[in-house]
């Protein structure tokens, strides 16, 4: 029945023929005349185009015939109105192109396990200390010695690994093409702990992974496309790192990027440690990724790590070492600042939809309201409820399922286009459409479908569906029922518009608070760059502080420059480092060093050459270099907080800069400086950087320009070349782009949430224009005897205005409940902004009103326009 059916249905005629024959031979032989004996035997035989249709309808593969007729059908009335099927496809390819690449992008980087040797059993552990209440202190990065401990002493884990971040200058064999790369230096389980097999070449042995072991590196896939064009011959050929001969033994998988796409090559762990940072307790830069033992719980085998963590602790607490251990699950530490910002945006998106249903259910509810007498006709004809629901239902199908294949084609282009913009968007090369991605998208189709379709087709098929019949063509679908229908719809749309705009407004007034952020130093005029000086070539105190004298010096002279300093990290940078400290005059606080503060290292004109005040006692003099490095300056944060009603200068702070507690006397107090704009402002310590440790040779370079910064920064790279041919600068930007690049998240979210908004707006003010336009046409009659019994226009206008406008209200007063929590929803994300700020409620539901009060415009002028005469003529 499904590939013969003309056949069979040749064969159902033939047999209805037959036995219509016979009846009419067996009429003739009782003497009947021809045309009596037809009609007779037709009258006992009954109707043969209705026996055919029940003989059929007992076929099997009758739902296809069906479904092809309602699809015919369906393509027929979607032609004869084609400009309300190019906007209702456009609406929902919109809607669910949108939905779709979101869709993607969040499946990609928080859905997808990571792609690491059974991923769920993977976890980072980390230090904590409990005494510090803030939720950075939740995940303190590991001393090295701590992870040699948990390791060697516990049980509850299969096996940890431990890996930090190492970044280095980048040669030839021969001294050639130098650069800095951003690498990683991890212990030598590291990569088998992940199931991680190199697809050149092999990883780390554990003789590789100690102290005085030969140097090997292992290059991530696009370091060896980009400098080695790929040359499968590079196995046992030498590269320089910080003037140190390095042998490459192994290239990574090109889908390898953990920790991040950053990171271009691997060193063992103990190769970019001393022996004494190895045994430290205190140098908190490691990250523990382990591997959980069958049939352990995660909360069990950290319980067991913090016990030991604890002991490690009360045998050093004069030190700065942590009293707990803390987990999580790798995949959460992966994705972890990106989860927040992708949920909101994915929630964005479905209200999109959402609206775009609403506005596509509006518009079918009109074209019902017009074709109300067409649905009555084939009722009254015979077709059922169910039959005329399901035809209605197919229009919906296929501007839904029209638009889902524009939107699938529309998200692939979005797609690309959010993984490439979305900076710092973790495991962004995972992100692509795949097959569970599409059949998310056709299961959405339908979904819009029926929420777009459905409601419309059940209000117009309905029990008062033949009293359409008695209507008269003006008054046709001008029931109260379906006006109200429409504003129902109508409202809902405007209170989901109301929650993305009021959305919208919390994260761009949080970006603009970031922006204009009071950063406590010149943004204007400012280059900064850096440079790191390697530990072999400059082994001596002395040789890094003639380079940093010498640098100094040669910049300063330059034409354009007004002043120049050096600091460890610029502010808005990040966060560098920080360390605990004890205040020796304040006995009360005992040994604990339970107090904490950023480090930076500065030299003595870096202060003025930022613009940074001094608010108290002195800078650092050029007399402050090598043994003479006693002093420190704090900020007015470490100041207040830390010697609350008393001057801080000439007391001490116990840091361990060296390994050790050292008393380092208070000098000066200068004015706070933010670390990153999206963070509050913390207690931190200046120590001089002329002290020539090791710790000051990785150092930015900050220039106070007359004009355009950047039209320094060639000038300044040459003279650091002057000094040092083989050594690059990285990093090379202005003060407003550091400020840029730390907002850039907060900046493409708000965007986003913007575009998504305005779009709703728009689909909001169509809906409302094309509710009141459909209102007052089917209240011609009505207005035109208003006017013919002397009412006013004016009074009109208010009428149709508050008719109008009454959806309007009701859907902002829904809308504004909502959005006050989402507000509360988003509130991780807002920065110098409330969840529920009255200024950005009153400009979103300003905007909102005056968008619906320019889409009520024009059917409103027009009701006004109507002559009475005429309008009663129409009737």
């Amino acid at each position: 029945m499904l590939f013969r059916r003309r056949k069979a249905a040749a064969h159902l005629e033939q047999e209805l023929q037959f036995h219509l024959e016979q009846q009419v031979a067996e009429n003739l032989a009782a003497g009947m005349e021809p045309a009596e004996a037809r009609s007779a035997a037709l009258r006992l035989f009954g109707n043969p185009t209705l026996l055919r249709e029940e003989a059929q309808s007992s076929w099997s593969w009758g739902w296809m015939e069906k479904t092809w007729r309602d699809l015919r059908y369906g393509l027929r009335t979607l032609r004869r109105a084609p400009s309300f099927s190019l906007i209702a496809i456009a609406v929902m390819a919109l809607g669910i192109g949108a939905t779709t690449s979101l869709f993607t992008i969040v499946r990609s980087v928080l859905l997808k396990p990571l792609p690491f040797y059974d991923p769920n059993a993977l976890v980072m552990v980390y230090d904590t200390f409990s005494t510090f209440k803030s939720d950075t202190s939740k995940y303190n990065t590991v001393a090295p010695a701590d992870y040699y401990d948990w390791r060697q002493e516990t049980h509850g884990f299969q096996d940890m690994a431990a890996w930090h971040w190492f970044a280095g200058n980048l040669t030839g064999e021969h001294a050639e093409l130098p650069e800095v790369v951003v690498g990683a230096a991890g212990t030598w389980n590291m990569f088998s702990l992940l199931g991680i097999q190199p697809v050149l070449g092999r990883t780390f042995t554990p003789d590789e992974d100690r102290l005085e072991a030969n140097h090997v590196v292992l290059v991530s896939w696009g370091l060896f496309q980009r400098r080695f064009a790929g040359d499968r011959s590079i196995l046992g050929k030498t590269i320089r790192l910080d003037s140190e001969s390095y042998t490459i033994i192994g290239v990574l998988p090109d889908w390898f990027t953990y920790p991040s796409e950053r990171v271009e090559l691997w060193l063992p762990y103990a190769a970019a440690l001393s022996k004494d940072q190895l045994a430290s307790h205190e140098l908190h830069q490691s990250y523990v990724v382990a591997r959980l033992r069958k049939g352990v719980s995660a909360e069990a085998a950290t319980a067991e790590v913090s016990a030991l963590q604890r002991h490690l602790y009360m045998a050093n607490v004069t030190r700065p070492v942590c009293d707990q251990a803390n987990f999580r699950p790798m995949i959460d530490d992966v994705v972890d600042k990106a989860k927040t910002p992708m949920l909101v945006l994915l929630g964005a998106v479905g209200c999109m939809l959402l609206i775009a249903c609403l506005n596509v259910s509006n518009l079918l509810v009109a074209r019902g309201a017009a074709r109300r007498k067409e649905v009555a006709i084939r009722g009254a004809l015979g077709g059922s409820r169910l039959t005329l629901i399901r035809e209605q239902m197919t229009e919906s199908f296929l501007i839904s399922l029209i638009g889902g294949a524009l939107g699938i084609l529309l998200s692939l282009w979005a797609t690309q286009w959010l993984a490439h913009h979305w900076q710092q968007l973790p495991r962004a090369s995972d992100v692509h459409l795949d097959g569970v991605v599409v059949s998310f998208s056709i299961v959405l189709t339908f979904i819009a479908a029926l929420l777009a379709g459905l409601l419309p087709a059940v209000s117009s098929t309905g029990k008062g569906l033949l009293g359409a019949l008695q209507e008269s063509s003006r008054t046709l679908g001008g029931s109260a029922s379906r006006a109200g229908l429409r504003r129902i719809l109508l409202t809902a749309e405007i209170a989901l518009t109301v929650i993305l705009l009021v959305g919208a407004g919390l994260l761009f007034k949080s970006f603009l608070h970031l922006r204009m952020s009071e950063m406590g130093c010149i943004t204007d005029h400012v280059l900064t760059m850096r440079y790191g000086l390697p530990e072999k070539q400059y082994n001596k105190p002395e040789m890094i502080i003639s380079f940093h004298e010498a640098i100094l010096e040669r910049v300063r002279h330059l034409p354009g420059v007004i002043a120049a300093g050096l600091v460890s990290m610029p502010p808005g940078a990040g966060h560098h480092s920080d360390l605990a400290f004890t205040i020796p005059e304040h006995s009360s606080q005992g040994a604990v060093m339970d107090q904490d503060g950023l480090i930076r290292a500065a030299d003595p004109g870096y202060f003025k050459a930022i613009g940074i005040p001094l608010l108290s006692g002195r800078f650092f003099t050029e007399a402050e270099r090598l043994n003479r490095t006693d002093t420190v300056i704090v900020n007015r944060k470490l100041a207040e907080e830390f010697f609350p009603g008393e001057s801080p200068l000439g007391k001490h702070l116990s840091v361990p800069w060296n390994g050790k507690p050292e008393p380092y006397e208070i000098v000066g107090v200068v004015g706070d400086t933010l670390e990153r704009v999206d963070r509050p402002m913390r207690a931190t310590m200046y120590f001089p950087i002329l002290s020539g440790l090791e710790q000051t040779s990785d150092t930015a370079l900050v220039v106070h320009t007359a004009g355009d910064p950047l039209s320094q920064s060639v000038p300044v790279q040459k003279q650091v070349a002057a000094l040092d041919p083989e050594l690059p600068v990285y990093d090379v930007m202005t003060m407003q782009e550091i400020i840029g690049k730390t907002t850039a998240t907060q900046s493409f979210s708000a965007i986003l949430m913007l575009i998504f908004a305005g779009l709703s707006l728009l689909l909001a003010a169509v809906g409302l224009y094309g509710v009141l336009s459909y209102l007052v046409s089917q209240r011609v009659t009505e207005i035109g005897i208003r006017i013919a019994l002397g009412a006013q226009r004016r009074e009109v206008l208010r009428l149709i205005l508050a008719d109008a406008m009454r959806p309007v209200v009701i859907g902002l007063l829904i809308g504004s409940a909502g959005a006050a929590a989402a507000g509360l929803f988003i509130k991780s994300l807002l920065y110098g902004t409330r969840p529920v700020d009255p200024a950005v409620f009153a400009a979103m539901l300003g905007s909102l009103l005056l968008t619906a009060a320019l889409a009520s415009a024009v059917p409103t002028l027009r009701a006004c326009r109507i002559e009475p005469i005429q309008a009663l003529r129409t009737e």
